[in-house]
């Protein structure tokens, strides 16, 4: 059985048609060529596949298109605007946030719904690491990425 929906992908209307099993995660890679949105467990573990929907940072291998009907969706490849990285990218560049680069698009989406749910207080190093837990970094002591999460947020909060 088919599914038809509407949807916002990173500030472009969207009509899609999919079988009604389709994760969004597939639909994004596979469909849109959206490749930066990553399948790293199946099991929705890892982190790989996060994307904000609706401004929150949810793992697209949990959600079938058909749940997303009317939503906007944002990837990794819609944060930067007119050639200036997001301020997390940014964050995650000079604080040498990242290694590989697969958890990376996933952990850069997670980290600034941390920054937007704690934009009324100061983060702490604990707080992240705990709000972090939905992601797996296979390369790195997670050092780095809290930084950058840390630094982000005060750029992101002066922005605000």
């Amino acid at each position: 059985m088919t599914v038809k929906f509407s949807i916002t992908v990173n500030g472009k209307p969207v009509e899609g048609e999919t079988e009604d099993r389709t994760l969004l995660v597939q639909y994004l890679r596979e469909d849109m060529r959206l490749t930066g949105t990553h399948v790293g467990c199946d099991t929705s573990q890892c982190g790989c596949c996060t994307v904000h929907i609706d401004g929150k940072p949810v793992k697209s291998c949990t959600i079938l298109c058909a749940q997303v009907d009317g939503c906007e969706i944002t990837t990794i490849e819609g944060l930067a605007k007119d050639g200036e990285l997001h301020p997390m990218q940014n964050a995650f560049r000079e604080n040498h946030a990242l290694q590989c680069g697969f958890c990376t698009p996933g952990m850069v989406m997670s980290a600034i719904g941390i920054v937007d749910r704690h934009k009324d207080e100061s983060l702490d190093e604990k707080t992240v690491r705990h709000e972090l837990e939905g992601n797996i970094c296979r390369c790195t002591g997670y050092h780095n990425i809290v930084k950058a999460i840390l630094a982000a947020s005060v750029t992101m909060n002066k922005n605000a």
